[in-house]
């Protein structure tokens, strides 16, 4: 099982206050090594199939599991991380 953050993901953790960046791919780096175990702060999301979305603060990733792998697709504020 592996964390695999996308390029965009990436780009956009990199502009979250370096602090939160750190808590938030810790967070993910914990998901990553059992994606089915129940994890604080951890929801589905409504609207898209198989995407979860984890909350540090204000801030969101909002990923995808694919054969065991945690795909990480967006992070960002939650005002602008759904759109």
């Amino acid at each position: 099982m592996a964390l695999i953050i996308r390029p965009q993901a990436l780009k956009q953790l990199e502009a979250v206050p370096r602090d939160i960046a750190g808590r938030l791919r810790g967070r993910l780096e914990r998901i990553a090594e059992d994606p089915f175990a129940p994890q604080p702060g951890v929801k589905p999301l409504s609207g898209e199939t198989g995407g979860y979305r984890v909350r540090q603060g204000d801030w969101r990733a909002v990923y995808f599991v694919e054969d065991g792998d945690v795909i990480v697709a967006r992070v960002g504020h939650r005002r602008r991380v759904y759109r």
